[in-house]
């Protein structure tokens, strides 16, 4: 079966795409703009993908990036902590909910920045290990590496303190 077009797949990927950039960002405005810039760089750079691969880990790859330049050069505004940002997220929850989402958001924040992102990518992103792993530039035994260390430091935060199961987006 042959990939779909550059236009239908990055159709595809903006879901995944915002999910991810909000869970670097913390904030909605600055998600918005990460997602908008990162369409925009594609567009651009559309000749330099390789049409027959996936599309997706390519924009993650560049999205990523672009939160990083952004960050580095001090464009990304200062955010509240992720638990404050997800009461706008879970305001339809229940209470447990929410606590078990505010908890979570904790315990992520909490993670260094390499198993965080590899486990986002994942997670939130919704890539396989392999394009994962192009999209951070590491191989897939670092990232499996990063993602295990990650998910074992949840577990034990979990043990101690009743965090949320880290399940992967469907």
């Amino acid at each position: 079966m042959a990939l779909a077009s550059f236009q239908v797949q990055l159709q595809d990927s903006l879901p995944d795409l915002w999910r991810y950039a909000f869970s670097l960002t913390r904030d909605r405005v600055q998600a918005d703009d990460l997602v908008q810039d990162c369409v925009e760089r594609a567009i651009r750079k559309q000749k330099l993908w390789m049409p027959g691969r996936p599309l997706k880990p390519w924009l993650m790859k560049m999205l990523l990036n672009l939160f990083r330049n952004s960050r580095a050069a001090g464009r990304m505004r200062q955010t509240l902590p992720l638990d404050e940002r997800i009461a706008d997220t879970a305001a339809r929850a229940d209470d447990d909910s929410r606590l078990e989402l505010v908890a979570m958001a904790r315990a992520l924040e909490r993670l260094p920045d390499d198993q965080r992102e590899a486990l986002l990518l994942v997670v939130v992103g919704g890539l396989e290990y392999g394009q994962a792993a192009r999209a951070l530039g590491i191989p897939v035994g670092t990232l499996m590496s990063r993602i295990s260390r990650a998910r074992a430091k949840l577990r034990k935060w979990r043990s101690e303190s009743e965090l949320p199961p880290v399940r992967s987006v469907p």
